[in-house]
């Protein structure tokens, strides 16, 4: 039998390596922009085109290269940082793989020009799919410039598994954010479309925030600081007021590394505990440092999950952090444990000389003393004897069809009126045993509601959270927010399709600032949010005036309702432009039906929400699958009053 195992050839083991380190444009903005930070640099740029799917440049004034390493740079698993074993355990730079660039190249066109600031000439590198198309002596500025060009040019089937513009954008100011953040001491700046996102001097880690973050955050940040021999936690946090319904700014670096971690996250809630508002998420940037060998970050591709020698001991250092902070700001309830709460005694309270004692038992409102004492006047006495002979004496004389009429409204309330119509039922009088005996069956059973009223006969509102409708085979429970969303679903659906909605337009415009990031999006779904009814324009940077809104949205705060929007559809929106307005209108449904949750309906609103929500395509479950009813058989109804 023929031997069947062979070599991988040089540019397809370079592709293979390139699907880990490369999955879209964003990776290769982390790779680039830590290879600048690593050589120095004191001044970064950032230039993006098309979100990074036809240009991704990064410009610094680092260190620069020899056209020898330039060339060596090139190849995989060449780097300057690591030369032993005992190297891996004591890791402090980002780039330190070899993998980067020889990564890039292998599925993009790559553009290096790079010159020391010893030397008088740089060098040009052209790069196309592994192989050097071109190294010639070049002027340039000292530094490195990286361009890499029509990512997966070479690989079709990888560029069509990229989303939409506007999410691979998110992508990259995710990545841009992470690297300024953690690098407050030096300049970034970042172009997109060559449209100036970000202009970011060189400062301290709070200007920074505030500069990245929006002038929000400016009142909102509290310092937290603490040092142990084993662990560092510096950095900032923001004050349970400021806290948000999504957790996009929430930031842990370690050892100037961006991380993710559930854990720490975990420790930082626990820190908050009882401060914030439900299903809120505070805002954090912090830094840990500890000794590189006692954590491991080869454990991702990316380096953004690792491991920590002594998980607890963060967790509890972590957490003492972010409580001190919060008690240092004053932002968390104080005690006072000199005294024994269980028995303090009730201090009385200071009145004045004039002042009389509001828990005597004489004492009486001014309001109240001086009714009582009109009530006990003989006037008082006389005019109370008058007022009841005279209805007395009217009572007999009420006409009996207006009792009548009283009657029928009244059983009309219930969903019944007596047959005949004219028939007023006796009041059973439990003096006599035999009307008493008849007494439970002289109600009738309430009838359903006819078919083209609905589903049942009379809805009911159970804790302003679900909604109980009797039908013919049982009872049904609706959950009045699921319900909404999926009625508000498919008529944003349906809006979409004809590319116009309704719109409600506002007494007074109102301006909107963003974020650089969030703008950045805000500008990629214009077109969709137009079409659900949305009308806007820009006014200055970041910045846009709000017009009108949709219809069925509650003017409330414009802010919130965007940034809600723009942080649930990056991380759902699809590459194809259907999936991405349908996304969309996921969105706003789910926004407009959270915020209308444990609302008092009405009678009409009621039925009205029953019978809307049977007339769509798909009435049991809302866009994302949840269930939005229930129904209870009238067997099971039964099994719950039987003998066990």
């Amino acid at each position: 039998m023929a031997d069947v195992i062979q070599l991988l050839p040089e540019y397809l083991a370079n592709q293979i390596a390139a699907g880990e380190v490369v999955q879209r444009p964003a990776s290769a903005v982390k790779e680039l922009l830590e290879n600048a930070v690593d050589a120095g640099a004191t001044q970064v740029q950032l230039i993006i085109k098309d979100a990074g799917k036809q240009l991704v440049q990064v410009v610094d004034n680092g260190s620069g290269m020899t056209p020898t390493d330039a060339r060596m740079s090139l190849e995989r698993h060449a780097t300057s940082k690591i030369r032993t074993t005992e190297d891996l355990f004591k890791i402090r730079t980002l780039g330190f793989r070899g993998e980067a660039l020889a990564s890039i190249a292998a599925v993009a066109q790559v553009e290096i020009r790079t010159k020391q600031r010893e030397h008088d000439t740089g060098t040009l590198l052209l790069v196309e799919g592994s192989q050097v198309t071109s190294q010639q002596p070049v002027a340039c500025p000292d530094g490195t410039s990286i361009s890499v060009k029509n990512l997966f040019y070479n690989v079709p089937a990888r560029r069509n598994f990229l989303k939409s513009n506007a999410v691979e954008m998110r992508h990259i100011l995710d990545e841009f954010q992470h690297v300024a953040l953690a690098n407050p001491q030096i300049a970034f700046s970042l172009y997109q479309n060559e449209l100036e996102v970000f202009n970011l001097p060189a400062g301290k880690l709070s200007q920074r925030i505030v500069a990245l973050l929006g002038n929000g955050y400016k009142e909102q940040l509290a310092a937290c600081e603490e040092v142990t021999p084993f662990l560092t936690v510096r950095g900032f946090i923001g004050k349970p007021e400021s806290a948000k319904k999504s957790r996009g700014d929430q930031f842990f670096f370690v050892n100037n590394r961006f991380i993710r971690s559930a854990y720490l996250n975990h420790a930082v809630l626990a820190a908050y505990e009882g401060l914030l508002p439900r299903d809120t998420h505070p805002f954090y940037v912090l830094f840990l440092e500890l000794d590189p060998k006692a954590i491991d970050i080869n454990v991702h591709p990316t380096k953004t999950e690792i491991k920590f020698e002594d998980e607890k001991t963060v967790y509890a250092i972590v957490r003492a952090a972010v409580k001190q902070s919060l008690g240092i700001h004053n932002m968390a309830p104080s005690l006072d444990f000199e005294g024994d709460v269980n028995f303090a005694p009730i201090q009385p309270l200071r009145l004045s000389p004039n002042s009389r004692n509001p828990f005597s038992d004489d004492y009486k409102p001014d309001a109240l003393a001086a009714a009582a004492a009109h009530a006990a006047s003989p006037a008082s006495k006389e005019a109370r004897t008058s007022r009841s002979d005279a209805y007395e004496r009217a009572l007999p004389q009420r006409p009996t069809e207006q009792a009548k009429r009283d009657l029928e409204e009244f059983y009309r309330s219930l969903g019944q009126v007596p047959t005949p119509a004219d028939e007023v039922p006796k009041s059973p009088s439990f003096d006599d045993p035999m009307e008493e005996e008849e007494a439970p069956n002289a109600s009738p059973e309430l009838p359903l509601r006819e078919n083209n009223a609905g589903p049942g006969n009379r809805v009911v509102q159970v804790h302003q959270q679900y909604l109980l409708v009797p039908v013919k085979s049982g009872v049904m429970l609706i959950d009045q927010v699921a319900a909404r969303e999926r009625i508000l679903y498919e008529q944003y659906t349906h809006a979409l399709e004809r590319d116009n909605s309704g719109s409600q337009t506002l007494l007074f415009p109102r301006t909107v600032t963003f974020t650089p990031s969030d703008f950045a999006v805000l500008r990629e779904v214009t077109d969709t949010l137009q079409a659900l009814g949305f009308r806007f324009a820009e006014f200055g940077p970041n910045t846009i005036v709000v017009e009108g809104i949709p219809a069925d949205v509650p003017a409330r705060d414009e802010k919130e309702l965007f940034e809600g929007l723009i942080e649930q559809f990056q991380t759902q929106a699809g590459n194809v432009r259907f999936d991405r307005r349908e996304q969309m209108a996921r969105a706003l449904a789910r926004r407009v039906a959270t915020s209308a949750a444990s609302s008092r309906l009405s009678e009409v609103e009621m039925n009205a929400l029953v019978d809307r929500l049977f007339a769509c395509a798909v009435p049991s479950y809302t866009p994302d699958g949840r269930r939005t009813l229930v129904l209870l058989e009238l067997s099971q109804l039964q099994d719950f009053f039987r003998k066990p």
